[in-house]
Parts: C-alpha cells; structure tokens; sequence
C-alpha cells in the first residue's frame, strides 16, 4: 500500500508540469513569422487587366514587363527627337508600383552622352509612365505591397 501511495505522489508531482500552461507571446509569435518571410519575392507580381488571363507567375511577370517596355518604347517612337549624332544607351528606370498601383519613376540613370543629346529624357519617360493604363499591385500573402524593381529601356536614334 505505501508503494502504491508513493507511486501515486510520484506521478502526481510530475504531471502537474502537464498541466502548466505555456505563456505565448503574440511579439514573439510575429517574430518568429516574420522571420520565415521571403521578403525579396511576392506571391503575385503587378500586372494589367491584359496579363489577368495568365495563370502562372513567371507569365504573368513576363507580360507586366513586355506590357510597360511596349508603351514606353512607343509613346517616345511617337516623339519627335533629333539629335546630331546616333544614340545607343540603354537606360535604366528605378520604378516604385505602391499598394494602390499608382507608378512612379524614383530614378533616371542614362549615359551623360544621352542626357545630353536629349536633354528632356527624364520628363519624356516619366510622362509616358502616367499614361499608362491601371496596374494592379503586387500581392504578398493575400496583401497588396509596395514594389520596387528596375525596367531596362533600350534607347537607338540613328
């Protein structure tokens, strides 16, 4: 009998740990997710209602950027640029797509040689970023995020 009392405490001492419950932290919960995010991807790029009827990520990726390099390239083929001697640069547009899928240019880097010869590349490029048509931002787990990401423009006068 006292074996069986023993045993008794003995088991009731040790399973009251069972039954402590663990404090959880909601910071440390959120620190510890937010560490597990990948924050150099989305889950969704921006995109055009024209690039909506494509299912994977890469395509609809592909289709955002030939979409944007398409309207930058013609609406400065529509420009009547002259210059004095050929051009070959290719510049580099630094763009921001905020949550609500307004655009903006944040930097302009070309070639001083192009910057001299069109002295208005800047205001030409960021002109023909604003009529574009409505872009829908990037998603990251089912939110709409800030992106920001570099548009290579080829730019050949002869």
């Amino acid at each position: 009998m006292k074996r069986l009392l023993y045993l008794f405490c003995v088991v009731v001492l040790y399973s009251c740990n069972y039954f402590e419950n663990k404090k959880i932290y909601s910071e440390d919960l959120l620190n510890e997710e937010l560490q597990t995010i990948d924050w150099n991807s989305v889950d969704e790029y921006p995109s055009f209602s024209l690039c909506d009827s494509l299912s994977a990520k890469v395509e609809r990726k592909t289709c955002f950027t030939t979409t944007l390099l398409k309207h930058v390239n013609q609406y400065l083929a529509l420009q009547k640029i002259v210059v004095s001697q050929d051009i070959e640069d290719t510049i580099a547009l630094k763009l921001a797509i905020d949550k609500k899928g307004v655009i903006k240019i944040l930097d302009v880097k070309a070639k001083t040689e192009t910057r001299s010869a069109i002295p208005k590349i800047d205001s030409l490029l960021r002109y023909s970023i604003t009529t574009l048509p409505k872009i829908f931002p990037a998603i990251k787990r089912g939110q709409q995020v800030d992106t920001e990401f570099v548009l290579p423009v080829a730019i050949l006068i002869e």
